[in-house]
């Protein structure tokens, strides 16, 4: 079965089918988010959109910068896992850090991350050694960890309040909650499946040896926790009233990142925003608006003008060395130095 599931891949790569099929799916996710937003923003009073942020408590906004900050430092160990994972010890946290933060605070602004991010990453890891396969490797288990986070937070939310979703799905509640208990087996498949013996993936240098259960575990625990901190920021900046659950704004909250995500748009911008306001159509649209503006400036443009400095001071810092280097090295003789020239003796030579 798995071997037939192979070919069937890589018969679809082959084709371009999945590639086209991707395309298809984000100018289908973006032009729905359009739609909807175009419908559900109508009628908006911007007025009354700047009051409501300049309304909100200064409190709230602290809390949500503080679990914003939070869901970034828990990032960097998807960064510190996956090189781990691929045996490049040597490469040090502040490293991991570094490089987990820019490429994510990145790739989530401008968008298409798997490349951005992973151009990021690379800048970063090639000067300790790592070559683009490395990198490739750590973006795929970076990814890994993030998805099954995702995986984890969605079923579990949904099965205890399968409504939350049917508010963005349109779906009944209970077929909601039988695909929760779908993605809480196949989680709990995966895990037991690498629990069982080593397994791996891909062919040739680009093959990554996945986890074992217990790291398994680790990574699932990670990504929980970094949605959970990021779910946070967001329930701090939704409106107070009506009071609906952290549980329930955490499952929203997460469907429409993940929308976001499969829209390839930079920031999710539209789709994010269109999937938290279908839903959360029970508050203020004015209100609710204004802390989402609020949540994009703290998670999405102040990790993006921090990341830009700081790229920037590493690009100076390490030019400033490279040619103080250069300066250090002992400078090459102009004059080329003429050497004696060899005579061999042949056979028979007899010296005169």
């Amino acid at each position: 079965m798995l071997e037939a599931i192979r070919r069937a891949t890589s018969f679809l790569r082959q084709k371009q089918v999945l590639h086209k099929l991707g395309v298809v799916i984000s100018i289908t996710v973006i032009a729905v988010a359009c739609y909807v937003l175009y419908h559900m923003l109508r009628g908006i009073d911007t007025n009354e959109v700047i009051e409501a942020i300049k309304g909100t408590e200064p409190r709230r906004i602290a809390l949500a910068a503080l679990f914003v900050a939070a869901g970034y430092f828990t990032l960097t160990f998807y960064d510190w896992f996956a090189v781990r994972a691929i045996g490049q010890h040597h490469v040090p946290y502040r490293i991991n850090a570094l490089a987990a933060f820019t490429s994510y605070s990145i790739g989530h602004n401008v968008g298409a991350s798997v490349f951005t991010g992973g151009a990021v990453r690379y800048r970063i890891y090639s000067a300790w050694g790592l070559n683009a396969i490395d990198v490739a490797k750590i973006c795929f288990l970076a990814g890994l960890t993030f998805w099954l986070g995702n995986a984890a937070v969605l079923g579990l939310g949904i099965a205890y309040h399968p409504e939350a979703a049917a508010a963005i799905d349109q779906l009944p509640a209970w077929l909601n909650r039988v695909a929760a208990f779908g993605i809480i087996i196949a989680l709990v498949g995966y895990v037991a499946w690498v629990w069982a013996q080593p397994r791996s993936v891909g062919r040739g240098p680009w093959t990554v040896t996945l986890p074992g259960g217990p790291l398994t575990l680790l990574q699932i625990a990670i990504g929980i926790v970094d949605l959970g901190f990021c779910a946070l920021a967001m329930y701090m900046l939704v409106p107070d009233e009506p009071d609906i659950g952290f549980v329930v704004v955490a499952v929203i909250f997460v469907s429409a990142t993940l929308l976001g995500f499969a829209s390839h748009s930079p920031g999710g911008l539209g789709v994010f925003d269109a999937a938290m306001l279908v839903g959360l159509w029970q508050m203020d649209r004015e209100e609710l608006l204004a802390g989402m503006l609020l949540f994009r400036v703290l998670y999405y443009i102040g990790p993006f003008v921090i990341s830009v400095i700081l790229l920037t001071l590493r690009e100076i810092i390490i030019g400033a060395r490279s040619k103080r280097l250069r300066h250090l090295a002992p400078a090459a003789d102009p004059e080329p130095r003429h050497e004696a020239p060899v005579y061999v003796r042949e056979r028979g030579d007899t010296g005169a």
